[in-house]
């Protein structure tokens, strides 16, 4: 499976953090999920944990499962 990319993050004023994948907006995180999301982008790998926190971890499974028998058309 290909490394996550193309996410970024937006922190605003009032501790509001926006992420977005390829200029998109996908989630919007308040409060200590907020703190607890930035904590973790700074000591990991920025894209690992931006596709963790939006759940487009999953994809290369999705992309894997699409060849299987039953799912074939």
């Amino acid at each position: 499976m290909p490394a996550p990319g193309g996410f970024s993050y937006d922190v605003y004023g009032d501790g509001t953090v926006t992420v977005a994948h390829h200029g998109r907006p996908v989630t919007t995180l308040r409060g200590e999920r907020a703190r607890r999301f930035l904590a973790e982008v700074d000591s990991d790998d920025p894209q690992l944990v931006m596709a963790r926190w939006t759940g487009n971890y999953r994809r290369g499974n999705e992309r894997t499962a699409r060849g299987h028998p039953r799912n074939r058309r």
